[in-house]
């Protein structure tokens, strides 16, 4: 009889939930080498920016330690004629001690003085002839100031990409949702920004912050973040604008709005989420845009200050040592930012692909 029962006996469904979205396009992009790749590079160069905003790397970037243009490692046994121009310079510059004691009185003192500066000489850490990456004019370490570049060129292309995602979704979102006048409104105000081309309206408001004196305390970083911001978030209204005006006729707005919910929490709480793949793309391929161009803004005077660094600086002081085929700090530069750029395109791409609905 036991038997019988436990036979008929049929054991209870198991509900499993189905994956989220994140979920799969976690599990998507696992599935992509190339994107995976270009995950591990990008997190690389974020922890090396935490790393030198903390001080642990690239401390010493602004210390002299090495001669004037110092040859890299691998270039250990190349002349340096500007090094030795530069002592050649200072040692013509160094007078000879006097004995001026008849007819000046503080002479005396001149000779103590001299040899307390040739003291404080001989204490000094003799600098190095020769870099891991090479030195610059003033004897920095090349590979120290590609570090310290990156936290600066890296800051403000995630910040300025991230006011320009927020500015643009929230202006996207209002004009596809709304619609009627202020739809109107954001497109001519759209239309006002697209016309004018971009590199012309980066440049007119660099010019403008850097002219005004009410800007003074602004200038440098800040500045170069707000211009790159308030200038860039057009392409992501416009995709924005079109995915809400999309999912503001569907039915779960609909069955939110019977129930009583305000336009504000059918906006941000129920279209949001379901265009928040979107966003990240968009936020994503910003970084890249603006990365290169705070580059170019500094690279022209207009961006980081001459007392910081960032690729456009290093790029900017390069321009005049390849005249003398040092070609060491383009390379670092150079080499850093495409490196990063094209890590950071090709995880753009697999974000793209992976946060698609339609793959399954």
């Amino acid at each position: 009889m036991s038997a019988v029962l436990t036979s008929n006996t049929t054991a209870a469904p198991i509900h499993q939930a189905s994956p989220g979205l994140w979920t799969l396009a976690w599990r998507r992009l696992k599935r992509d080498k190339v994107g995976m790749i270009s995950l591990v590079v990008v997190a690389f160069f974020l922890l090396m920016i935490v790393g030198s905003y903390t001080g642990l790397i690239a401390r010493n970037w602004s210390k002299e330690v090495g001669v004037s243009y110092a040859n890299p490692s691998f270039l250990a046994g190349a002349v340096n004629l500007e090094a030795a121009k530069t002592e050649s310079r200072e040692g013509a510059a160094k007078i000879p001690y006097v004995d001026l004691s008849d007819i000046d009185p503080l002479a005396p003192r001149y000779k103590e003085w001299e040899e307390r500066t040739a003291k404080i000489k001989v204490t000094e850490t003799p600098r190095s002839e020769t870099l891991l990456f090479g030195g610059d004019k003033w004897g920095r370490d090349v590979l120290q100031k590609a570090i310290k570049g990156a936290q600066t060129s890296i800051f403000v292309g995630l910040f300025a990409a991230l006011i320009a995602t927020i500015i643009g979704t929230t202006l996207g979102a209002l004009s596809g949702y709304l619609g009627g006048r202020v739809g109107d409104l954001m497109e001519w105000f759209y239309n006002v920004f697209s016309s004018i081309p971009y590199i012309l309206l980066i440049l007119a408001f660099a010019a403008v912050f850097a002219s005004s004196p009410a800007m003074a305390d602004f200038r440098g970083v800040p500045m170069v973040i707000a211009i790159l911001g308030l200038t860039g978030w057009t392409g992501i209204y416009r995709l924005i604008r079109a995915e809400f005006i999309k999912h503001g006729s569907r039915e779960y707005v609909k069955a939110a709005e019977a129930i009583g919910a305000s336009h504000g929490r059918r906006m941000f709480v129920h279209i949001l989420p379901n265009v928040s793949h979107v966003c990240l793309v968009q936020l994503s391929q910003h970084v890249v845009q603006f990365i290169k161009a705070e580059v170019i803004l500094s690279y022209l005077g207009l961006g980081v200050p001459v007392d910081a660094v960032s690729w456009g600086t290093m790029l900017a002081e390069a321009q005049s040592e390849l005249v003398i085929g040092k070609w060491w700090q383009l390379a670092a530069a150079g080499i850093s930012m495409a490196i990063l750029v094209t890590a950071f395109s090709m995880l753009t791409d697999s974000l793209r692909d992976a946060l698609d609905p339609k793959i399954k």
